[in-house]
């Protein structure tokens, strides 16, 4: 896919996100949809990652870690820990679902949000 779709797509999740962010999440059904937003939007971030890179001439590797790790020696992220975290939470949500753990990751969605938006900007730069 070219990196201007991939881009349009991850700023399109990612301003759904933040509208469900918005939203009182004060039952189950709330904060798993937050969570599914942001397991799209971070799907996006990786391959938008990948696809930029690519685009550039570069060889991210076809793995999201891969991607992240050359977009954080690219500086295009700017917090690699912040960005493994994702990968892990949007991991364990697509393979196993825990109340629990859902919660978790629920209350960093704020903070995931603020560094998945400071990506698109440093990649819509870039395309």
């Amino acid at each position: 896919m070219k990196p201007e779709s991939l881009l349009k797509d991850f700023s399109q999740t990612l301003s759904q996100l933040n509208d469900a962010l918005q939203v009182t999440a004060n039952h189950d059904v709330v904060r798993a949809g937050c969570i599914q937003y942001f397991e799209f939007t971070f799907e996006l971030a990786w391959k938008s990652i990948k696809a930029v890179a690519e685009q550039e001439g570069l060889s991210p590797g076809a793995s999201p870690k891969a991607c992240l790790r050359t977009a954080y020696s690219l500086q295009w992220v700017d917090d690699e820990s912040i960005w493994l975290e994702m990968l892990d939470a949007r991991n364990r949500m697509s393979h196993t679902y825990d109340a629990k753990e859902a919660l978790k990751i629920y209350t960093r969605l704020p903070e995931f949000n603020k560094s998945l938006r400071n990506l698109l900007l440093s990649l819509e730069g870039r395309v």
